[in-house]
This record gives C-alpha cells, structure tokens and sequence, in this order.
C-alpha cells in the first residue's frame, strides 16, 4: 500500500458523509427561515470534516498505543496496528490537522459574527476548541473519556446539537429551540453508528479493558438501547415536521428510515459481532440519505 493510500485510510473517508449531516441540517432549516451565506456553509463543512478526520487520527493512535487495536479487532486494520505509520509521523498529523480545524473554525465564526459580536464569537470559539480537545481526548492519553464509557456524550453533543442547532445560530443570530428536535435526531443517528461500533468491538474492548458503554450496558441492553437511538431520532424528526410545515413533501426524509427499520431487526437478530460492520455503512450512510432529504423536502 502507497502512502497516500495509507493516509486515505487513517482519514477514513466513510464516515466523512456522517459527520456532514448535522451541517446539512441545520443549513438547510436556516435556508427556510431565509438565512443562508455560503461562505458560512463551506467553513462549517470544512471545519466538521476537519474535526472528523482529526477524531479519525486520534482514535488511530489512541487505541494503537494502548494495544487496543489487536489481531482480535474485527473492523479493518487500523494504519499504527499495521504498521503502515509510525507513532510519530501520527502524532504529527494529529497536529496539523488541529491547527487547520482551528484555522477553518476562525474563519467561520469571523464570517458569521465579524468583528462586532465579540460575545457570541468568544463562545463559538471556546466551543471550537472544545471540539477539537474532545475529537483528541476521546482514546489519546490516560484520561481518555473514550474508554470510560463517555464517547456517546460527544458524539451526541458536538455532531448533533452543536452541527445542527450551532450552525443554524451562525446563519441567522437568533434561536429557534424547535430546531433542537432535528439536533437531537441527527445526534442520535451519530451515536447510533458509534454504539454500532461499540457493538462489534465489544469482546476486544472489554479485554483491552475499554470500557465503553456497550460494554458497560452488556451485548442485550445495548442492543435495546440502539433500538431506542434509532426510534428516537424518527420520533424528534416527526416532532419537527409536525409542528412547522404543512405539506407532504417535507416528509420525504421518512424514505431514508426504511433501510434502518430492516437494520434494526438484523442487530437485534444479530449473533455473530462481526456480521455488525457492513452495518455501520448502512448507518451511516442512511443518516446523509436522511440529511439530504430533510434538506430537499424544506427547500423544495
């Protein structure tokens, strides 16, 4: 494998899609209120990739220095298990990739606040910078958060409630609190895909003694809990819909949750965990799909 290549797959492009979900969203909810910039738009795209791929490096390393990632991990070969990039070289993109995720989010909140809400910028810049502690901390160091079961709370938080309901505020300036209901739904389709994880690594996490939540729940209650994850997420998004559009077409999203009625049945099934990880690109990719039609259906 070429370098490059290698580096493609530390930044694991497939879970790219996810993590633009919640900016989609809360773009779109703005762009029907009538607030929308695309300079906004592109530096908040910019800046969740940046946070995904600097989580993607962090895990990489934080699992790989920890012997967390072993010849009993099921999911692919991560780059410092195989070998393909030293600690170093990883620590380095971890680096670079958190300064340009600041960088990106500076930019951002200059495009949105400029230079005379100096409050509203101060606090969207600490949250920045939470963001990127947060993508780090999640497996890297011995106080890692990941591995005490909180990983599901950032998750929820930073992809959810900040992409969707932070983003929209930078268009418009203003809240409206119906749009926490797509906030939470977007939330917990990205937990979900993280508990699918979890899920799968359940037998290797708990002898490498990860103790993330799956692993503290057991295999059925977590099960039962991605249940509710999933069901949850339809029930805010109809919330929503319900309580601000008036015409059918804004239900189209309903479409992207019916290849994760036929999913959850296959989880609850499930026997085998590695059966799990072609599961997580159905996840995930059903959350875009969902994304991009909440999207149509309010611009439509």
């Amino acid at each position: 494998m070429s370098r490059f290549s290698s580096w493609i797959n530390a930044a694991r492009l497939r879970t790219l899609p996810l993590s633009i979900s919640g900016i989609i969203v809360g773009s779109s909810i703005a762009a029907h209120a009538g607030y929308f910039d695309i300079a906004i738009f592109s530096l908040a795209l910019g800046t969740t990739l940046g946070l995904q791929i600097l989580s993607n490096f962090a895990n990489d390393y934080g699992d790989g220095v920890k012997g967390t990632d072993n010849e009993e991990r099921i999911g692919p070969a991560r780059a410092i298990q195989s070998g393909l990039i030293s600690e170093k070289e990883m620590k380095l993109a971890m680096v670079v990739t958190a300064v340009c995720t600041l960088f990106l989010a500076i930019l951002l909140i200059y495009a949105s606040f400029g230079r005379d809400q100096l409050i509203s910028a101060l606090i969207f810049f600490i949250l920045g910078v939470a963001a990127i502690i947060a993508a780090i901390k999640y497996t890297v160091g011995n106080s890692a958060y990941g591995y005490r079961g909180m990983g599901d709370i950032f998750v929820f938080v930073f992809f959810g409630l900040v992409a969707v309901y932070g983003s929209y505020y930078l268009y418009s300036h203003n809240h409206e609190i119906i749009s926490a209901f797509p906030a939470i739904s977007i939330g917990f389709l990205s937990v979900a895909v993280l508990n699918l994880n979890n899920l799968r690594d359940r037998i290797s996490d708990a002898r490498a003694n990860k103790r993330t939540l799956v692993v503290k729940l057991g295999e059925k209650r977590a099960k039962n809990y991605h249940y509710i994850l999933i069901i949850g997420s339809l029930f805010c998004f109809l919330i929503y819909s319900v309580l601000t559009t008036s015409e059918l077409n804004d239900f189209i999203y309903l479409i992207g949750f019916v290849p994760l009625i036929f999913h959850l049945q296959r989880v609850v099934d499930n026997k085998d965990p590695k059966v799990l990880d072609p599961e997580l690109k159905i996840v995930a990719l059903s959350t875009f799909g969902i994304s991009i039609l909440f999207a149509l259906g309010l611009i439509w």
